[in-house]
């Protein structure tokens, strides 16, 4: 693995609904092997990112390359081709309610594979091994905890084996335990499987304890105005948005530095 690869590239991304601009201006570059993490106060525009990094929400302007294709350029059937290599896990984990943990997990494989149905139940035992969940493979999401169906997320996640994870909200809604189970089970992703992982997210000790870089989104100015790696941003930025945020103060109104 070449941790100086750039895997996705965006270049001045601009996300909006109508004449309602959410971001602009966006561009950041991520390296193979790292945890990116995309910041900022609520309505940012954070999710909005993740979606159009993911083939669910088309750009109004701007570039998403994937290694050097621009994902958006694609046809249908090479962007599905390209979304293979993407493992995505929702803020609510979204596992069917009607299908087993293991079923949920093995969905992906019975989708877009021709193994044989024994190799997929191998394969889902060992996806859910690796988060810790071989042991909930025949229960229902209703009859397991919150911190577990969001690990059971993730073994879906992994189930193609992709090198690129998006994680929106992975804590939310855990206890601090738990959450810091969850920030090791994402590192040992990273490290066990070489995968290259996006995180939004607003929980400032997982940022601090994983995340490598990362980009600060402003929901004033709709620009990003801070780059680099949270623990960095919090120690050494002084621009006052930035530093109301990682620092949990309140009452900062945009500078003129950062208007407009």
């Amino acid at each position: 693995m070449n941790p100086s690869e750039t895997i996705i590239s965006v270049r001045d991304l601009r996300l909006s609904f109508g004449p309602k601009i959410i971001q602009q201006n966006v561009s950041f570059d991520l390296k193979r092997g790292s945890i990116f993490a995309v910041m900022g106060g609520s309505g940012c525009g954070k999710s909005t990112l993740l979606k159009s990094m993911i083939g669910l929400l088309r750009p109004t302007a701007g570039q998403i390359l994937v290694g050097q294709e621009d994902y958006w350029a694609q046809n249908d059937k090479r962007r599905t081709d390209i979304n293979h290599r993407f493992g995505v896990l929702f803020q609510s984990a979204a596992l069917w309610s009607s299908m087993t943990v293991g079923e949920n997990v093995a969905l992906p494989l019975e989708m877009f594979t021709t193994l044989p149905p024994h190799v997929i139940r191998r394969l889902v035992e060992l996806k859910l091994g690796f988060v810790g969940m071989e042991q909930a493979i025949d229960l229902m999401p209703s009859e397991i905890s919150g911190g577990m169906r969001k690990r059971a997320g993730l073994a879906r996640a992994i189930a193609l084996d992709p090198d690129i994870l998006f994680f929106d909200e992975p804590s939310a809604g855990l206890d601090p335990i738990t959450s810091a189970r969850l920030d090791n089970l994402i590192l040992t992703l990273r490290d066990g499987l070489g995968a290259t992982i996006v995180i939004v997210s607003h929980e400032l000790p997982s940022l601090f304890a994983i995340a490598d870089d990362g980009i600060f989104l402003d929901a004033v100015t709709h620009k990003p105005i801070a780059h680099g790696a949270p623990r960095d941003l919090r120690d050494h930025c002084t621009i006052p948005e930035v530093m109301a945020f990682m620092n949990r103060q309140a009452d900062i109104s945009p500078t003129d530095e950062t208007k407009g």
